[in-house]
This record gives C-alpha cells, sequence and structure tokens, in this order.
C-alpha cells in the first residue's frame, strides 16, 4: 500500500510519482484561507477535474435502486478477507489490474480491521463494505484504473465529510490517490472524527484567516471557464510586450516623445512606447514653436505622424459600413467576431498586438454598470473605425521597434475618444495628449498615463503644424495678455471681443423697480454673472408686467418706450407669428431629430441651414439651446404629440432682425432684448411660445407688458419660465401708440412690419 507523507512545499502535490522517493502519497485538509493557497486548490482542483473526482457537498448515499444492482451482480455474501475482496473487485471493477486490485482490498480489509477493534460486528462491516463498493462503481471508477501511475490521479472534497466518506477517501489515499479535503467551516468537525489527524494532516497557513463567504469550487470552475473564455477572445497572444512609461527616467514633456526608440530600451521582447498628457504650458511664449520643432524632430527621425485638433472626427457612413458585424447576444460573442476585423496581413506580430489592445478594452468596458450589447456594438465599432483610418498614417511598413505618434490636441472629449487613445497606447504607437488651456479638462483617464502638470495656460485653438501658425509674441504683447487675462477673471473686469463661446442664462428674480436699472447695462455687472469652466452665466430678466401703476397711462407707455435700446426688438401686435404660418424647416425637422436626439452635424451640413453665414460657435449655441428647450420640454407637447419638430422648424427660420441680434451677441457684454406689448386678449401662438423660449435660452432679456392683466402669455409653457409683477389696476381696450424709435423704423413701417413684410 502507498504511505502518507508530509509536504515540504505545495509543488510536491504535483511531482510525478517517481519523484517522490517510494509510494507515496499526500492526504491533507485546508481549514484556513490566505491567498497562498488559492493557487494550490486550483491546479489541484483543475487535475481533479481532468483526471480524478471532484466532490462537492458529501457522496449520496447508494439509493435502492444501486443496491439491487449490486445484489443482482454479487449476490449477498461477504468474507473480510483477501481472496474474497479481490474476487469481488475483479467481477464488479473489472477495468483494475491486478495490482491496484491488491492495493483496494488490502486497504479495505486494514480499515474492517480497525472497525472491528472499535466493536464494529460483522453485519456493520458488510453494509460498510456494500457501500463502499457501490461508492467505488458510482463514484471513483475514474480513477481505480490509475492507481500506481506516475501521474498520480487526484481527490478534492469540498464540505464537512462524513465518517464513512473520511474512511474510503483513507482507502483510496493508501491505494495511490492524493487527497484534498476544503473545510470552510474549520477543522472541529474533522476532529470529531479523527482526533490525532492520523488519516489526514491539517495544511498549516501564515496568517490563515477563515475561508471567503463566497468561495467555492463552483467559483473556481466559473473563474475557470471565464479565463477560457477570455483566452479564446484574444486567441494568438503577440511574442513582444508593450512596455509603456517604464523606460522614462529623466526626460520631461516633448523630450519623452522625441527620445528615439532605439535608446529606449534594449529587451527584445518588448516595445518601448510613452503615454503622456501635458497640461497647461512650462512656457507659454515659446510653446507654439516648441510644438513646431516638434514635429520637424519627428519627421526628420522619419516617425510616423497623426496630429489631430480639438475632436477626432466621428466615423463616416462608408467607415462604420465597413465593418463587419452581426447580432449578439452577450458581449463575449459580440468582442469574439468583431475582432476579427482588425486584419493586418503585412505583419501578424501588429496584428495580435491591435487584437489584444482592442480586446483589453472591450473588455473593460463590457464590466462597467450600465452597458449593454449594443452600447458595446456602438463603441467597438467607434474604436475599429479610427483604428483602420489612421492605422496607414501610424504603422505603414511597421517592424519592431519602430513606434509612431498620435497627438491629440485639447483633450478627451467624451468615452469613444478616450477609449481610442487608451487602446492605442497599447500598441506601438506614443500617445501624446495635449491640453495647453487649463480651464478645459480632458476627461481621460488610465494607470498606464504619465501625466505632466504646468502652472501657465494658453488657449490655443490648433496644434502650428504650418511655421505660418508658429506665433512668437513679445514680452509687451504677452504682459498685455497676461493682464487682460486677469482682468477677465474678475466679475467687474473686461473682456476681449467675443471672449467665450458657451453661455448659459440664469433667469432673475427681482423687483419691478429694479429692471429700469440693470435694463441697459452690459451684463457682467449684474448680480450672479460669473465665468466658470470657460462658460458665461448671463443674468437675465424674463418677466410679465401686469396692469398699469397708478392707472396713468401715458406714464406707462413712456416708461415702455424708455426701455427700447438700439438691441431691443418690440412686438405690439399678438400673435407675433400666427399659427398655421408656412415654415420649410418645419419638413425637414423629422430628418434633424432621430431617436430622441438632435443631429446637429447633420443640420450644420444641410445646404439650407440657415445659420452656416453665423460665426460657427454661434451655430453651435442656437443648436444647443434648441436641444435643451427639447431636453427639458419647456413648451407643451414636446414628446407627446410631435411639437419638438414644430420647435426644431421655428428655431430654425427665426426672422432676419434675430438672427442679427444673435450673431452680435457679445455674452460678456449688454443682451440683446424682447419687448412684448400684450394691450388685447389675443395670445401667443404656440410659435410664439417656442421662440420666446428659446431665446430666453440663448441669453436675450424679456419683457411682456399686459394691461388687461390676461393670461395671454403663459399658455403654451409647461412650467413657470417668468416671474409676474403687478404695478397697478387692470386697463382694458387700449391703443397701443407708436412706441418704435429711430433709427430702427426710419421708413414708416413698424418693426413688425419689416419683420413680416407687411405694412404696419
Amino acid at each position: 500500500m502507498f504511505t502518507h507523507v508530509i509536504a515540504s512545499s505545495f509543488d510536491d502535490f504535483f511531482s510525478d510519482l517517481n519523484q517522490r522517493g517510494g509510494k507515496n502519497v499526500y492526504f491533507y485538509r485546508i481549514n484556513d484561507y490566505a491567498g497562498t493557497v488559492d493557487n494550490l486548490i486550483t491546479r489541484f482542483y483543475e487535475l481533479a477535474m481532468k483526471n480524478g473526482v471532484v466532490i462537492e457537498g458529501g457522496i449520496p448515499a447508494p439509493d435502492q435502486k444501486n443496491l439491487s444492482y449490486y445484489k443482482e451482480m454479487m449476490g449477498d455474501e461477504f468474507k473480510p478477507s483477501i481472496a474474497f475482496m479481490e474476487g469481488c473487485l475483479k467481477k464488479w471493477l473489472p477495468r483494475m489490474n491486478d495490482v491496484q486490485r491488491h492495493d483496494i482490498a488490502m486497504s479495505l480489509l486494514a480499515t474492517f480491521q480497525d472497525m472491528l477493534k472499535a466493536g464494529k460486528n460483522e453485519s456493520i462491516i458488510k453494509n460498510t463494505y456494500i457501500k463502499f463498493l457501490c461508492w467505488l462503481y458510482y463514484r471513483f471508477e475514474r480513477v481505480l484504473g490509475q492507481l500506481g501511475n506516475n501521474d498520480v490521479p487526484k481527490i478534492i472534497y469540498e464540505g464537512n465529510i462524513s465518517n464513512h466518506e473520511l474512511l474510503l477517501l483513507s482507502i483510496l489515499s493508501k491505494a495511490g490517490c492524493d487527497i484534498l479535503l476544503l473545510q470552510y467551516k474549520g477543522d472541529a468537525n474533522y476532529l470529531k472524527l479523527d482526533p490525532n489527524s492520523e488519516l489526514s494532516t491539517p495544511l498549516m497557513i501564515a496568517g490563515g484567516q477563515p475561508f471567503p463567504a463566497d468561495f467555492s469550487l463552483s467559483r473556481l470552475r466559473e473563474s475557470a471557464r471565464k479565463e477560457q473564455e477570455t483566452a479564446r477572445l484574444y486567441g494568438p497572444l503577440p511574442t513582444v510586450t508593450m512596455c509603456t512609461n517604464a523606460w522614462i527616467e529623466r526626460q520631461r514633456g516633448l523630450e519623452i516623445i522625441k527620445e528615439p526608440t532605439l535608446t529606449r530600451g534594449k529587451e527584445e521582447k518588448f516595445v518601448y512606447n510613452a503615454f503622456v498628457r501635458i497640461n497647461g504650458a512650462e512656457d507659454k511664449y515659446v510653446y507654439s514653436d516648441q510644438l513646431y520643432r516638434m514635429q520637424q524632430d519627428l519627421k526628420s527621425a522619419k516617425r510616423h505622424l497623426v496630429i489631430v485638433n480639438d475632436k477626432i472626427p466621428n466615423p463616416t457612413p462608408e467607415e462604420i459600413n465597413g465593418i463587419k458585424r452581426g447580432n449578439y447576444t452577450s458581449s463575449e460573442q459580440l468582442i469574439l467576431n468583431i475582432t476579427q476585423n482588425i486584419v493586418y496581413g503585412s505583419n501578424i506580430e501588429l496584428q495580435k498586438l491591435m487584437r489584444k489592445a482592442f480586446v483589453d478594452i472591450m473588455l473593460e468596458e463590457s464590466h462597467k454598470e450600465n452597458t449593454n450589447v449594443n452600447k458595446l456594438s456602438s463603441k467597438a465599432v467607434y474604436l475599429l473605425c479610427w483604428l483602420k483610418r489612421y492605422s496607414q498614417e501610424l504603422f505603414s511598413n511597421w517592424k519592431q521597434p519602430d513606434v509612431g505618434v498620435f497627438v491629440y490636441f485639447g483633450g478627451c472629449k467624451n468615452d469613444n475618444e478616450s477609449n481610442f487613445l487608451r487602446m492605442l497606447a497599447r500598441i506601438p504607437v506614443d500617445v501624446l495628449i495635449l491640453c495647453p488651456n487649463l480651464n478645459v479638462k480632458c476627461c481621460l483617464s488610465d494607470n498606464l498615463l504619465y501625466e505632466e502638470n504646468n502652472e501657465e495656460s494658453l488657449s490655443l485653438d490648433r496644434y502650428p503644424e504650418d511655421s505660418g501658425m508658429v506665433r512668437m509674441g513679445t514680452v509687451a504683447s504677452h504682459a498685455e495678455q497676461e493682464m487682460m487675462d486677469m482682468m477677465s477673471n474678475d466679475s467687474n473686469g473686461l473682456y476681449k471681443n467675443q471672449q467665450f463661446s458657451k453661455a448659459n442664462s440664469i433667469t432673475l428674480q427681482t423687483m419691478y423697480e429694479e429692471i429700469p436699472d440693470m435694463w441697459d447695462i452690459t451684463v457682467n455687472y449684474r448680480q450672479f454673472f460669473r465665468i466658470e469652466n470657460n462658460t458665461v452665466d448671463i443674468p437675465v430678466v424674463f418677466a410679465k408686467i401686469s396692469g398699469v401703476g397708478e392707472g396713468k397711462i401715458d406714464a406707462y407707455w413712456n416708461s415702455i418706450k424708455k426701455l427700447r435700446t438700439e438691441n431691443t426688438l418690440l412686438i405690439s401686435q399678438i400673435p407675433y407669428i400666427a399659427s398655421g404660418t408656412p415654415n420649410k424647416f418645419k419638413g425637414l425637422a423629422s430628418e434633424f431629430y432621430r431617436n430622441g436626439k438632435l443631429q446637429k452635424e447633420k443640420i450644420k451640413n444641410h445646404p439650407d441651414f440657415p445659420y452656416a453665414i453665423l460665426r460657427p460657435e454661434m451655430q453651435n449655441h442656437i443648436l444647443d439651446k434648441i436641444e435643451m428647450l427639447i431636453n427639458n420640454k419647456l413648451v407643451k407637447g414636446i414628446g407627446e404629440n410631435g411639437t419638438e419638430y414644430t420647435v426644431i422648424g421655428w428655431c430654425l427660420n427665426l426672422p432676419k432682425e434675430i438672427v442679427r441680434m444673435i450673431q452680435s451677441f457679445d455674452f460678456t457684454k449688454k443682451n440683446p432684448k424682447l419687448i412684448f406689448v400684450c394691450a388685447t386678449d389675443k395670445v401667443l401662438s404656440l410659435e410664439d411660445s417656442i421662440i420666446v423660449a428659446f431665446l430666453n435660452l440663448v441669453g436675450f432679456d424679456i419683457l411682456f407688458f399686459v394691461p388687461t392683466g390676461y393670461q395671454c402669455v403663459e399658455r403654451y409653457f409647461t412650467k413657470k419660465l417668468m416671474e409676474e409683477h403687478q404695478i397697478g389696476s387692470y386697463q382694458y381696450d387700449l391703443t397701443v401708440p407708436d412706441l418704435a424709435v429711430s433709427p430702427i423704423n426710419k421708413a414708416g413701417n413698424s418693426l413688425l412690419g419689416k419683420l413680416f413684410g407687411r405694412g404696419k
């Protein structure tokens, strides 16, 4: 029989029999947990799955069917002798050889003799014998034919073992099996059966703790399955490994990228690349020149270079159609299939690197919260389209240790851009992110990223690729710029013309008496004006004035007339735009709003886009506010009866005078204004309400003078957008005098007439 011995290390459990110095086996139990035993349990479990037996939750007792079959085959006779048991084993388990049968019979006999010494009678021993043979046949027949082999069979048991189970495992141990017991609840139950640990040895673990609550063989099995699935996703792995940033020592800033690839390291198994983000500028006076010279140096070194400014253009329909994909039911299926789009036949090693990097990023994304197969598919298509787009520039005639350079000037704006740069950083590419403007943040985060932060900030729209773009300011000009920057940081400061491209309006809650005082002042002198993250918060007036102060009609009209400034549009005929007025853009709105999203790029690229003549930042401002109006459902019917299409149609069909007011709007100066005089019982149309809500978001001051106090303004708004001031008694049937002033009404027609091409 085999001898149960002590292991000197975990590796002993996996040694061949001929390396053990005799017929030696290991029978251990693990009662405590530490990270060091993970590998032991996993390796032992894998071998037990392959050529041994795994027992989870105990060995079921033989059922009546099992016992009936045994008696049919073997009869009812029992003799506690070697000859009898060897004969029975030859008939019951014919695949064992003579040596294996002898070892099992000897182990059985030794066990039964111990039972007799312990006072068990022959009837109990007979029943135990039948039980053991049933177990050997139904649960352990797989290992019996391997007993004595050089590759020692393994049995792993999970749970609280019973007395008969322990005795049988001891028999199998003496016959030539390595056995491991996993006792998650400790050793107390076992020691009741084997107080002196004669049958097995407890594994002593330094720093051992109770097993984790979720630890189990089923969890190991699931982990193994996932590892196999992951290995299948990756396919053949590259023979070289990316070494990202680990080689960086004394280099700083742009010098990291300029470091020749041949001097970064000497290990042939590594490709040495950089993944760097530089925020701000070390010296903004020479920043442009440094970038220009770096570009020239990289070209002189024949490095493949790609420079992208502000944003990575979205994949085109042609690029998207070039990605082969199907319908998927799981993220694993999607990744396995769609990875086949990465084909780089001229260099299989590079193809393997690309596929591995792609799978790395996609697996990370698949584990994020709220990620489904459709979202994952969209992210995969972006990555693959961009990889195909830039591969020729970055990897033409690639060979190790070549490393291309991808410069993103301006910082990542969304997850798709971030994921693409993270993927590039895992293949032979130096990825450099430049964020000179400290007010603009890059959303990318990665544990591989090397980051430098500089205190100086400057606004630079594009990478200076041409010498004509390089601007070296004199000391005086930079001093002037610094003074302007300093003053611009003060809410009472000075600002350059059109300095900011983004703005949000904040409706002020005021007293009526405050309105004339703040009406014609620049917005930066108003309370709550501020600039944060390069976006202006514009305090605006949006109010309804009901009644006539002290009933004094003339004073009432004069108070309105005094509010008429050069950038004020006054409307005294209600509705401003009658319902049903023809609008060609309303018919196009269904193209511009799909799946709950405003298609901004499609609008801007449409040949009939009316605001294409405006400065680009104002085009974006207009579209942002259209989107905000729809998303916040400020007008009744949005998302219910198609009013969102009416919103788009009329916001893209504003009268020319309003468009010019928007074009001239400087977010830090005086804002444009709109005054309605509603002296009758007519109400604002849906179209009027849309334009009013939109212009409020754009940043207009808007006043409604309603001497009647009627609810002629609020009908189509979903919430209280404006405050109301009650200034006096209600007056009816008033005739609105000519409130127009020069030079807006020079030609004798009212401004309203000019807007609609008709007389006063």
